[in-house]
């Protein structure tokens, strides 16, 4: 029977790299002693290395700052010191470099999964669909950087990583839709006074709950006079509705990526061998039949329902007979505990390529998430590594590399017109920058086995942006047959790159002259 697993996992899916904990009432402020609040007001900071690293056949030559930056007084305004990691490369004399501001989501996340794991100089080696090796771990140069096209700055999100809440600041000021962006574009507007960037071309590059991000954060930009040239979207959450009860648009959006999966896994009788052939079927089905048997309610025939179960039973791999005691309604985490059941295994969430095997084989829901199982160790010892031993950047507390208990668990979903937590609204916003900015572009990259965030769900939001047909053009996709963390599969990570590429092209065309 349908459950209440996926507001769960909606709520809960700010995810990078690690599973998380769904939202929850906000909690008192963290005692002072946590490494994520310092009563003082520490000074900027920053440690310059130098480095190089080879793209395309060519040698790159980049100069990197991990360093720390304040922003408000603690007092008036909220005060956070920020961690960053800045890549700088040379410019050509005549136009200045793009830069372009990286996080990810949680959105109690650092920014190390991105920085380690896509488009910065290097990468942690790992094992495809297969758990990382134990160590030591690998960090390698990444000639799919996205260096040679923008200058980098990755940025560890208030409470996270060496980012602190600095002075009387308190978690309410800075945990919430609204409150964090605002921290963010302050973060942005100072980074770009003091390193004289007002007039290079801007982007902004979130993943998972750092799409949420991007789409708030660039229409606050650009109502105090900074405007972005491009957004990237990685794994994107810009409607949290879904997961409100009794809303069936969760099922419908999901359902291709249930779909994806299944085919992954060889449990789709007589499919496709092309996935795209696949799920442009499934596509088809969701948004047509599936959707006008889910309206009907309980006024559904018996007839049309166990039609409808047949066909979801193709395409999933699972017995009509146990869809239609589902009421047609596939949650996704008892999809994840049911669709390799006779080999007591459970899929990812973050990636549903990966498997694990689960003790109790007869659970209605996974234990854990095979995927971030699979990678977390490896990433987060490997970035600590890292910055002590090539950043030459460290400090005396621990890095958190993820924060929910403190950060999610406190986070206000509301936005200042007497919402609820369950409707989170941010597509909007995006649609709104983009109408206010013509030459504004975007582009989505999603994974197919990603059921954290499901890229039908992505299409159907920038689809519902109501913009005319010229500013719809701004928009390009990316698909990719990997998970929520899309660069976890090196094949898509090369196309990711190419795709990047074009996209960062189109959106920094050169004045003339």
């Amino acid at each position: 029977m349908p459950s209440n697993t996926l507001i769960r996992v909606a709520i809960g899916l700010a995810l990078t790299g690690s599973s998380l904990a769904a939202a929850e009432a906000p909690a008192a402020r963290p005692h002072p002693a946590d490494p994520a609040v310092t009563t003082a007001t520490p000074p900027d900071r920053q440690v310059v290395t130098q480095h190089e690293v080879k793209v395309d056949g060519r040698t790159l030559h980049y100069k990197t700052t991990a360093g720390t930056l304040l922003t408000g007084d603690g007092k008036d305004k909220p005060g956070v010191s920020f961690f960053y990691v800045a890549y700088t490369a040379k410019a050509d004399s005549r136009h200045p470099r793009p830069v372009t501001f990286v996080y990810n989501g949680g959105p109690g996340s650092s920014s190390m999964w991105l920085q380690m794991g896509s488009i910065g100089p290097v990468r942690v080696e790992n094992n495809g669909d297969r758990p990382v090796p134990p160590p030591p771990y690998r960090v390698v140069a990444n000639p799919e950087t996205l260096l040679d096209k923008s200058d980098l700055v990755f940025v560890d999100a208030p409470g996270t990583g060496y980012s602190q809440l600095t002075g009387k600041t308190q978690g309410k000021d800075v945990y919430g839709v609204d409150q964090d962006a605002q921290a963010f574009a302050r973060f942005i507007t100072r980074y770009v006074t003091l390193n004289h960037r007002w007039n290079s071309p801007k982007f902004l590059f979130g993943e998972s709950y750092g799409t949420t991000r991007s789409a708030v954060l660039v229409k606050d930009l650009q109502e105090q006079g900074m405007e972005m040239n491009g957004v990237v979207l990685m794994s994107s959450i810009l409607d949290f509705s879904v997961a409100a009860p009794g809303i069936d648009h969760g099922y419908i959006v999901n359902l291709p990526t249930l779909a994806a999966i299944a085919w992954y896994h060889h449990r789709v009788p007589g499919a496709p061998a092309d996935i795209k052939t696949f799920l442009d079927q499934v596509r088809h089905f969701a948004s047509t039949d599936y959707t006008l048997a889910l309206a009907q309610g309980d006024a559904l025939s018996p007839a049309d329902s166990q039609r409808i179960a047949r066909q979801l039973g193709n395409y999933l791999g699972l017995a009509p007979a146990w869809i239609e005691r589902a009421h047609l309604r596939i949650d996704p985490s008892r999809f994840r505990a049911e669709l390799l059941r006779d080999q007591a295994l459970t899929v990812g969430r973050l990636d549903g390529r990966f498997s694990v095997s689960e003790y109790d084989a007869d659970g209605e829901e996974p234990s854990g998430d095979a995927a971030s199982d699979a990678i977390t160790g490896a990433y987060v010892a490997a970035f600590n590594q890292y910055a002590g031993t090539v950043l030459k950047f460290s400090e005396d507390r621990p890095y958190l590399a993820t924060n929910y208990g403190v950060v999610n668990r406190g986070w206000n979903w509301l936005r200042g017109h007497g919402g609820w937590t369950q409707a989170t609204y941010v597509a909007g916003d995006l649609g709104d920058a983009m109408r206010r900015n013509p030459q504004l572009k975007v582009f989505s990259a999603n994974g197919y086995y990603d059921l954290a965030t499901p890229f039908y769900a992505t299409e159907f939001d920038l689809g519902h942006l109501g913009l005319p047909p010229a500013l719809r053009k701004n928009i390009s996709y990316g698909f990719y047959p990997s998970g929520h963390m899309i660069y976890l599969d090196l094949p898509s990570l090369k196309q990711l790159k190419a795709d990047l590429a074009r996209f960062y092209d189109a959106a920094t065309v050169a004045p003339a002259g």
